[in-house]
Order: C-alpha cells, then sequence, then structure tokens
C-alpha cells in the first residue's frame, strides 16, 4: 500500500499542537525525530524531554486528500514552519532493515550473528541474536565495546553477573565463551523475557542462567561470587548501584561499566575509585567501556 506523508519542521513547544492538527485531520501515525542532531540523554523519571528542533511527521491513506489537510492548518501556522507532502511507497519493511543487519566479530574467534544468515565462521563461537524490543544487538558502540571485552577475558567455568541485561546480549555471550553461570537482572519484564529467549535460541539452559528483577535475586548467594561484572546502563543508574555491583564481585574480579559517554569517564572514575581503579578499555563514536579489577 502506498502512504502520504506530511513534514513540519518544528521546535519543541509546537509539537502538541501540531501533533494534533495532524490527528484530527485524519493521520494513522504521527512520529516524532530530532531534526538538529541534538542527543537526549538521561531523562529525569517521568520527563519525556523533546529536542530542540523537532521533525514531525503524520502519515496518511494515500487517497487522502492533502489540500483539505493543509486547509486545516491555521495559515500562519504553515507559513512559520517549512512543510512538505511526500509519496510514501510501500516497502516489505521486514526485509529493509534485515538487509543492514549483518554478522558483527568481536575479538579473533567470536561472532553476533542474526539468524537468518549463515555464520561466516562455523568453528568460532557463534552468539545468534535478531533484534528485539528489548536493548541489546552489538550494533551500538557501548555494548560493542563491553562485546569486546569479554571476548578478551578467560571466562572458563566461572560466574559472572549481567546487571541491566536488556537483550541478554552480554550474559549469553559470556556462557557461550566458556562462563559457568550468568546472572541476569534487569528492571523490564520484557527485557526478563528477551533474554530468555535469546539465551534458549542459542542453547543455554535456564539454571545456568537465572534472570530477575532488582531485589529478586539471592543477594547473600551472590555476593562476593561474581568474576566478572557487566554493567551497559547509564551514568545515573552506574552511581546510585556503585556498591551493588562491586558488592558481587570476588576479590581479584573484574568490573566492566559502559553506556557512558567520554564526557562522563572522569567523573565515573572519581566516584569509584575507593573500592576500585578503573580505566577506559575501549572507545568508540564517543562511548566508553570502564574496566577494573577488584583489589584482593
Amino acid at each position: 500500500m502506498t502512504w502520504v506523508q506530511l513534514r513540519l519542521h518544528g521546535s519543541s513547544q509546537d509539537v502538541a499542537s501540531l501533533e494534533d492538527l495532524l490527528l484530527a485531520s485524519g493521520a494513522v501515525a504521527v512520529t516524532l525525530e530530532d531534526n538538529a542532531d541534538q542527543p537526549v540523554l538521561e531523562p529525569a523519571v517521568g520527563e519525556t524531554p523533546l529536542w530542540g528542533q523537532t521533525r514531525i511527521t503524520g502519515l496518511f491513506a494515500a487517497d487522502t486528500d492533502m489540500g483539505a489537510v493543509l486547509a486545516a492548518f491555521p495559515p500562519a501556522l504553515l507559513e512559520q514552519f517549512s512543510h512538505r507532502v511526500e509519496i510514501l511507497e510501500d516497502r516489505d519493511w521486514e526485509r529493509e532493515w534485515m538487509q543492514h543487519y549483518k554478522p558483527m566479530q568481536f575479538g579473533d574467534h567470536f561472532w553476533v550473528c542474526p539468524s537468518w544468515l549463515p555464520p561466516p565462521d562455523p568453528d568460532a563461537t557463534n552468539l545468534l541474536l535478531d533484534p528485539g524490543l528489548a536493548f541489546g544487538t552489538g550494533t551500538h558502540p557501548t555494548t560493542a565495546l563491553c562485546l569486546a571485552e569479554l571476548a578478551a577475558l578467560d571466562l572458563a567455568n566461572q560466574p559472572v553477573v549481567d546487571y541491566g541485561c536488556g537483550s541478554g546480549i552480554l550474559a549469553v555471550a559470556a556462557l557461550l565463551l566458556g562462563a559457568d553461570t550468568a546472572l541476569g537482572v534487569d528492571n523490564d519484564p520484557q527485557a526478563l523475557l528477551a533474554s530468555r529467549d535469546n539465551a534458549q535460541r542459542n542453547g543455554i539452559a535456564d539454571d545456568r542462567f537465572p534472570l530477575a528483577l532488582p531485589g529478586d535475586y539471592d543477594a547473600d548467594a551472590w555476593r562476593g561470587k561474581a568474576h566478572v561484572v557487566i554493567a551497559n546502563i547509564l551514568a545515573g543508574p552506574l552511581m546510585s548501584l556503585s556498591d551493588t555491583l562491586l558488592d558481587l564481585l570476588v576479590p581479584g574480579g573484574t568490573l566492566l561499566l559502559s553506556g557512558l559517554l567520554r564526557t562522563q569517564a572522569d567523573e565515573m572514575i572519581a566516584h569509584y575509585s575507593a573500592r576500585i581503579a578503573l580505566e577506559i578499555a575501549g572507545e568508540h563514536e564517543g562511548w566508553v567501556c570502564l574496566r577494573g579489577a577488584l583489589a584482593s
């Protein structure tokens, strides 16, 4: 099916009124996008911040009278904002994004592969993972940095914790790379479902990969047990969870922190310095992964 879209370029304070006008005019969907390369990072709880310059797109059925749609907008409003009507040809959108998701290599013998493509190296350690609702496919720099660090570690028969596990990609990677067990923790029940699904796709038994919401796992049983703790979340939670993460480590165990911009690294290193010495282990596209060993 062919669609028609109306695009308007406005500021954040105009979004609500423009969105209401598009929906009242018959738009079946309205999309908001950054229009000035202005990332929005770590909103406060309950906040939904918008970009200063926002592109608002209304999607309409092909037989919509776009002249009538434009006539419903106050003329002064259309003069104020740049707008354009475009034909959007129908595509097989599933195949459209599938062609851009390719196998990714981390280290010498570890690959993350979509299920619809054969692994480039069948003899390597291959993690099968399809994009889903939970964060973590290996394409984001923070996930890639963590995977590269895991691929370089000796994980044989070691317990691991993935705090903020998302899709479970890091925990599953650790298990495929030789870890004995991995505890996955996330505050989103959907993430726990995605983690279980991805583990089963890769032949990981449930008892090797316990999953829990924060506070629902046996903290006493896991205290001082993990040889590696990974947390790929955001700076704020990494600060508040510092004692929780460090209490999970055995003396000499490795802590990997990511989800951090380079500009946030020094503050994070200082925050953890009383208990562990962290340093930048990798950097990509402005994101970093910090690594340190807990003192014995």
